[in-house]
């Protein structure tokens, strides 16, 4: 079993730590272009950071409309719960604000991911960064 922790965050605080993960993922990994991965939403987020030994391994950001994006864990860290708790976390967040339908813009090849925390798909595939990626949603319930 994996040992991490969550830690809830903003931009102003732990921006170099956030950036790391999400340069090596979407940059190097993906090819994202670094114009594309930085946006002035980043300022007005809620951010949570995976950390194993004190090291970022995973990121995730909560919009103040209650989207949920820059999903990112790190490749040595996947399939060890990290996204799992990541979105979670999110959700919870959401939730507390009174959402009540979080939306996300998910990478194809995560849309399982996704679906299998009770998104659901809405409309069709489109290009993002290069990359296919597909609308879904979900409703929360009321607190």
């Amino acid at each position: 079993m994996s040992v991490f922790t969550l830690v809830e965050t903003d931009w102003a605080r732990d921006a170099p730590r956030l950036g790391a993960v999400r340069r090596r993922v979407f940059v190097d990994e993906q090819g994202v272009p670094e114009s594309l991965e930085w946006d002035a939403h980043d300022a007005v987020s809620t951010h949570w950071l995976a950390l194993a030994d004190g090291a970022p391994v995973g990121c995730a950001r909560l919009l103040p409309d209650g989207r949920i994006g820059r999903m990112a864990v790190l490749p040595a860290w996947r399939a060890r719960g990290i996204g799992r708790a990541l979105l979670g976390a999110a959700l919870v967040e959401a939730q507390a604000r009174g959402h009540r339908t979080v939306r996300l813009s998910a990478q194809l090849h995560a849309a399982d991911f996704y679906a299998r925390a009770g998104f659901v798909v809405i409309g069709e595939v489109y290009e993002e960064a290069g990359i296919p990626h597909v609308a879904m949603q979900k409703t929360l319930p009321s607190v």
